[in-house]
């Protein structure tokens, strides 16, 4: 075994070109690379043997956990029965007509039609062209802007990575691109006026959103888009009322929302959907991630009903509408799409997401709140992060350069146990399987104090 992961290891460096990852250090074997070889519940195993607690689900999307023999079966079952045939002109296979059912039936009461992409990225594609699209056939060819939040992850390509708020997916790609225009986050605890209550920062964005309308003009504003929780920006929840103040705003000048639940959807706030959770009313809603719990790729953009008859207006007057992907509804995804809704319903992992993602920040915010190099400790549902700071009183934050969250990251991978050090700032973050017991959150908190400890004190 030991040979072969060695082996695998240097076909890695000399072959294996890494997303998101220091190509000159991984190439020059001056960061450490590892090989994964399989999983079961929330545990990972290496081609070297160690077992590591992966508390990031993947990149937030094993909801179910590893090792599901029912979506396994469901795949083979699939893929022996018919692998392929493309969605185009009305084409569709059972799968991928029982899933598009199955999600409507989960999604807040005013969607209505889903259509398939393969990740977020390619369908926040979608969702620009869509509207565009219904902007064009209402015959308002100007309003075509789209905001975003800056901290908000939405995609890496040309325009999903414009809708990015985050420089990693700027830098060095001439991103951001028109026309798309970033806004205030709402991450309260890095509010440059600390005097604000929550409901007074809620107030806040919403006002900068509505100064940013105005001065661009609402008749060019077509649509605003951000996730329910910023994911990748901090794993940052809402303040006080922020959804339903944004939401104002947007209603009073005809700004569609789009929802991004790439991280939110199927569970992982405690609700099926971070729309319901929190009172948005979605135009569009992305998904991926839990959709398939990441067995197979897999994304949807859920249209409302009142968009969709905007785009059968347009297709009755140009024609057919002109976008697709090869493998949208691929049935072999759809198949796993379906066996792992299933399974999030017949485990209860919604419930068990809002109960024990408690359980594990009650525990993080009893061993680490006092600490003095912890500023915050939050999240929602199965989702926490802890950010650290150099000053907690006067919220000071560390030197960039210290790498003190990824330092924290790679101290509590040592003890056998993933979270993720998030970008631009010194913050941990954790998203477990849906599966997560108490027993595993406390393994995740102890292990988490001891990493704290080793780096910080």
């Amino acid at each position: 075994m030991l040979d072969h992961s060695n082996e695998l290891a240097a076909w890695d460096r000399d072959h294996f070109f890494h997303p998101s990852t220091h190509m000159g250090m991984h190439a020059r074997g001056e960061t450490p690379n590892r090989v994964i070889a399989g999983g079961e519940g929330v545990y990972i195993t290496d081609t070297s043997g160690r077992t590591s607690l992966d508390a990031f689900a993947g990149l937030y999307c094993v909801n179910v956990g590893y090792g599901r023999k029912k979506i396994a079966d469901a795949i083979a079952e699939q893929a022996g029965r018919l692998a392929y045939y493309h969605a185009y002109v009305g084409h569709g296979t059972e799968a991928s007509i029982r899933l598009s059912k199955m999600i409507v039936d989960r999604a807040p009461e005013t969607m209505s039609r889903v259509y398939f992409g393969l990740s977020g990225s390619d369908a926040n594609e979608t969702n620009i062209k869509l509207i565009w699209y219904a902007n064009n056939v209402l015959g308002r060819p100007k309003k075509k802007k789209l905001i975003s939040r800056w901290r908000g992850y939405h995609g890496s390509g040309v325009m999903t990575g414009s809708l990015t708020g985050l420089e990693l997916f700027h830098n060095a790609f001439d991103l951001p691109r028109a026309p798309v225009l970033h806004t205030e986050a709402p991450y309260y605890f890095r509010r440059a006026d600390r005097s604000m209550s929550e409901g007074q920062f809620s107030q806040h964005c919403a006002d900068k959103l509505e100064e940013l309308i105005l001065a661009e003009g609402p008749d060019t504003v077509a649509a605003f888009i951000g996730e329910p929780v910023l994911g990748t920006g901090g794993i940052v929840p809402p303040p006080a009322g922020y959804w339903q103040k944004i939401q104002a705003v947007l209603n009073k000048y005809d700004v569609m929302l789009v929802a991004d639940e790439v991280v939110t959807g199927f569970g992982r706030l405690g609700s099926m959907f971070g729309s319901d959770h929190y009172g948005m009313e979605p135009d569009l809603i992305t998904i991926a991630k839990g959709l398939t719990s990441a067995y197979a790729p897999l994304s949807g953009v859920i249209v409302s009903e009142k968009l969709w008859q905007k785009l059968v207006e347009g297709s009755d007057r140009l024609g057919s509408f002109g976008h697709g992907w090869t493998y949208s509804a691929h049935p072999i995804c759809a198949a796993a799409g379906i066996a792992n809704l299933e399974l999030i319903d017949e485990l209860d992992l919604v419930r068990n997401a809002g109960e024990t993602g408690a359980y594990l920040r009650a525990g993080l915010a009893s061993a680490l709140a006092d600490h003095k190099y912890v500023g915050d400790i939050r999240g929602e549902g199965m989702l926490a992060a802890v950010e650290f700071v150099a000053d907690k009183d006067d919220r000071v934050f560390f030197d960039a350069a210290r790498k003190v969250g990824p330092q924290v990251a790679a101290a509590l991978a040592e003890r056998g146990v993933i979270g993720r050090a998030m970008p631009q700032g010194d913050i941990l973050g954790f998203a477990p399987p849906l599966c997560l017991t108490r027993d595993e959150a406390d393994i995740v908190v102890a292990k988490t104090v001891e990493a704290v400890k080793t780096v910080l004190g």
